[in-house]
């Protein structure tokens, strides 16, 4: 499988005695996107590893097909190459799609991981979610989120290319396997909302599919707990009642 090199920053103490975190977004989004409002109430107590992945921000779409697997090892090629290991990993929406595929490949690089707002099956979205993924068109691409890219990207058409990679990555997705998710050997906080594009039920199933998982589910929609950018529209509130939570599960031995 051909590896896309993917963008990556640092933040926060590097001297900090807590294993670094690492951060993977959720579909359409970017660094600064995703994780603008939470990196700066995260990084005074630890380090900080955020990625763009495949088509996302600095990160180039290349000539591979779109699959949570291929970002899963794009992610390992980068804790690899900085000899980080094990992490914390926090992951949003595909993101957490893409982090359980890492946590099942690559056990010894994982020590802790929060899901957040992530499927594993198809039945787990809301009524209407597929319906209006068939039919979306770049069009549909929210403002924010173009704006987010080319921001960084510099380039209009990667946009365009970042959408059309998350529908097909979407499209093209299929329910995860029991034995993958049994293979998750580390604890597990899943994560959601109650008011998410996935139904709050679908979180306890996930939960209940892996060996060591606790469950948080928040008031709220899809990532504004997390104050990502189109969900939290600058609110901190939502973020500022879920974090303390994420860091305590983070900061258990």
């Amino acid at each position: 499988m051909d590896r896309i090199p993917l963008y990556r920053e640092w933040h926060g103490d590097p001297d900090s005695p807590r294993p670094p975190l690492l951060l993977i977004h959720g579909g359409g989004s970017t660094i600064d996107s995703n994780w603008g409002m939470l990196l700066p109430r995260v990084a005074p107590t630890r380090s900080v590893l955020a990625v763009e992945l495949q088509g996302h921000g600095r990160t180039p779409s290349g000539d591979r097909p779109p699959s949570f697997e291929g970002s899963a090892e794009d992610v390992a090629a980068v804790l690899s190459e900085l000899r980080l290991g094990p992490v914390d990993v926090l992951g949003f929406s595909n993101g957490g799609q893409v982090a359980l595929h890492l946590a099942a490949r690559h056990p010894d690089a994982v020590r802790r991981l929060i899901v957040a707002s992530a499927p594993v099956r198809r039945s787990g979205m809301i009524d209407g979610f597929w319906e209006g993924l068939e039919s979306a068109t770049v069009e549909n691409l929210p403002a924010p989120y173009r704006e987010a890219d080319i921001a960084v990207s510099r380039d209009p058409g990667h946009a365009d290319r970042m959408f059309d990679l998350d529908r097909d990555l979407m499209l093209d997705f299929e329910d995860f396997p029991d034995e993958l998710l049994a293979s998750v050997n580390a604890p597990t906080l899943v994560v959601g909302a109650d008011r998410d594009v996935v139904r709050a039920s679908h979180f306890v199933e996930l939960a209940g599919l892996l060996p060591d998982a606790r469950l948080l589910v928040v008031p709220g929609t899809h990532g504004d707990y997390l104050g990502e950018l189109l969900a939290a529209a600058g609110d901190p509130a939502p973020l500022a009642r879920t974090l303390p939570h994420l860091l305590t599960f983070l900061d258990a031995p």
